[in-house]
């Protein structure tokens, strides 16, 4: 299969953060994170996965994280990478954590954000009420209430425009049922919990108290699991605080890679 499409921003001989998607999938929900990266002197990949946005395409049957850590080691390839440091929201932590394990000399350093190591049942009620809305609704019912799982109430009230028209562009956008069903299998089959103790990177673990879709316990099981890990908490910014509390986040992000590489 083709490489995943991607966008490649910076300096070309500095370190490299790779950016990887929840399971939205698109490139574009990290721009308040590239900007700042290379702001400060990073060269950044950021990427479509594999069956959404600008890569589409049909996926594998099963389907597993292992295959969308497959797409960012032929993406290091193709883009000359020989490590990077992966900075992963959600499923795109998952993705992280896989390629740790599977090539862990492509992996320098790992940034999760609201990410987990086994599943749980809370998340698991939220995607059974998330298929149940895409199978008796459609697209539209289930892309009407993503906000809901990605956003804080108040920043929701206080941004509808902004919220519609990312629920807008998520319809017209939709990947389909199968692939969607698809992606959520894999992200909830996802069990790495016992193996942990072999990734040796440092880990920053970030983690919102108030997201409504991952408890922010499972970020501090990952924190105690991981040898070199730190635990970023905030009070406030829900599942998507990349995005809700884009300065906080982007300022200890910037910390934990400074102490690792000198871009």
């Amino acid at each position: 299969m083709a490489v995943v499409a991607h966008d490649i921003h910076g300096p070309a001989g500095a370190p490299t953060v790779l950016l990887s998607s929840g399971l939205g999938g698109a490139a574009a929900f990290w721009k308040p994170q590239t900007e700042a990266l290379v702001a400060a002197g990073w060269r950044v990949i950021a990427y479509d996965q594999r069956g959404t946005g600008r890569t589409g395409g049909t996926l594998p049957t099963p389907y597993g994280i292992a295959h969308m850590a497959g797409d960012v080691r032929e993406l290091l390839d193709a883009t000359q990478t020989a490590s990077c440091h992966l900075v992963g929201h959600a499923l795109g932590g998952l993705v992280g954590l896989q390629l740790a394990l599977d090539a862990p000399g492509r992996v320098a350093s790992l940034a999760l954000v609201n990410a987990w190591s086994r599943p749980n049942p809370h998340s698991a009620r939220c995607f059974d009420a998330r298929l149940a809305l895409l199978a008796a609704g459609g697209a539209r019912a289930y892309c009407e209430a993503q906000p809901i799982f990605l956003y804080p109430a108040d920043w929701c009230a206080a941004h509808p425009a902004r919220v519609q028209a990312e629920v807008d562009h998520a319809v017209a956008h939709f990947p389909g049922e199968g692939t969607m069903r698809a992606r959520i299998a894999a992200l909830r089959a996802f069990d790495v919990d016992a193996q942990l103790a072999r990734i040796a990177v440092p880990v920053w673990v970030s983690a919102a108290q108030d997201d409504a879709l991952v408890p922010w316990t499972c970020s501090q099981r990952l924190a105690e699991g991981l040898p070199r890990a730190e635990l970023h908490r905030l009070p406030h910014g829900g599942h998507a605080h990349s995005v809700t509390r884009a300065e906080a986040f982007n300022t200890a992000l910037l910390a934990f890679l400074a102490q690792h590489t000198t871009p």
